[in-house]
């Protein structure tokens, strides 16, 4: 039985991951940061109890912020594989906090290479590495495409990845980059622009909400789905040799055309309830991401599965769904738990 080792397992992509290995028959560890609240929704379908013979998921109190506790931690789980997807993934409070952004979606991926060189242990290593690492360079964007990171996240992204090239080329460590474009699911996080948009509209339709406020709507971007990219991910660590791909679906659309799309499909009419918020512009935004996958879907058979159109439908069920949870909860007396302006 393989062993793998997810860093960002509560996260949408370390949730469909987990997903696809336990499928494939491994024993899954993940890596988890102390809560005074529970944040395992994603993952907690796929929980059992450590005591149940049939377990094979298991979690463990960590942070990538102490490099003793990776170490021990990869002494004593042995994973056979690495999958690297803990962050401070949000490009947007970057600006806000980057000093931690570096910390932990740089440093942290150092550390955790540190701690495979120290131990010895026989591994191969994922690097989540992002599509804003190109930021302003013009596209369409692949493997040979010179980096202009314009966010600390991005800039945190690109040492990584320069450290996981250096780390294999130095110390022979099967490391390699998957570079993703954007990929959104019903597990993404409500503060990033797709689901931003789905959970609002639904919530207008059913007259829960009023108003969606956004950024810029211009702004393009290569959308695929979750569960098609974390293939990817496995795919990758399959490979003879280590190596860096492009992960992408090959179009874009921009942010405007997304939320169109999404208000369309609930027969409303976008221009009647979005309204631009200058607070969700970045300082220095990125106009334009289209990734190019050739390598990809040539060295590891890889290609994306679910359309842009499929997407949003299955984006825009998952939140009509809970857009009619709360409307019955209100509908019975309940206070709203979420009274407030998305």
């Amino acid at each position: 039985m393989k062993r793998a080792l997810i860093t960002g397992i509560t996260g949408q992509d370390g949730s469909y991951l987990t997903e696809l290995l336990l499928s494939k028959g491994y024993e899954v560890h993940g890596l988890i940061r102390r809560s005074s609240t529970f944040n395992t929704d994603r993952i907690d379908h796929l929980y059992k109890d450590f005591h149940d013979p049939e377990a094979r998921m298991y979690l463990h109190y960590g942070d990538l912020s102490v490099s003793s506790h990776l170490i021990k931690l990869l002494s004593d789980i042995k994973p056979d594989e690495i999958y690297h997807l803990g962050a401070q993934s949000h490009v947007r409070v970057s600006f806000d906090i980057p000093e931690y952004t570096a910390d932990i979606t740089g440093l942290g991926t150092l550390r955790i290479l540190e701690a495979i060189r120290k131990t010895g242990i026989e591994t191969r290593f994922y690097q989540a590495s992002s599509s804003e690492m190109f930021g302003a360079t013009p596209p369409p964007q692949n493997e040979m495409t010179p980096f202009e990171p314009q966010s600390p996240y991005a800039a945190a992204k690109v040492y990584s990845y320069y450290m996981v090239k250096n780390y294999r080329k130095a110390y022979n460590i099967f490391a390699a980059n998957g570079i993703l474009f954007n990929h959104e699911s019903p597990r993404r996080g409500e503060t990033f622009v797709t689901r931003k948009i789905t959970r609002a509209a639904t919530r207008i339709k059913l007259g829960l909400q009023d108003t969606l406020y956004l950024g810029n709507l211009e702004a393009k971007r290569d959308w695929g789905y979750a569960g098609d990219f974390v293939e990817s991910m496995w795919l990758i660590l399959q490979q003879g040799k280590p190596d860096d791909y492009v992960i992408a679906t090959g179009e874009n659309h921009s942010v405007r055309e997304f939320a169109e799309m999404v208000f369309q499909k609930l027969e409303l009419d976008y221009k009647k309830y979005v309204e631009i918020d200058a607070r969700y512009f970045r300082p220095t935004e990125v106009d334009v991401l289209l990734g190019d996958s050739t390598k990809a879907q040539k060295a590891l058979g890889w290609k994306p599965k679910v359309s842009f159109d499929q997407l949003i439908d299955m984006l825009i069920e998952a939140d009509l769904e809970l857009a009619n949870k709360e409307k019955t909860l209100l509908d019975a007396g309940y206070k709203n738990p979420k009274n407030r302006i998305i």
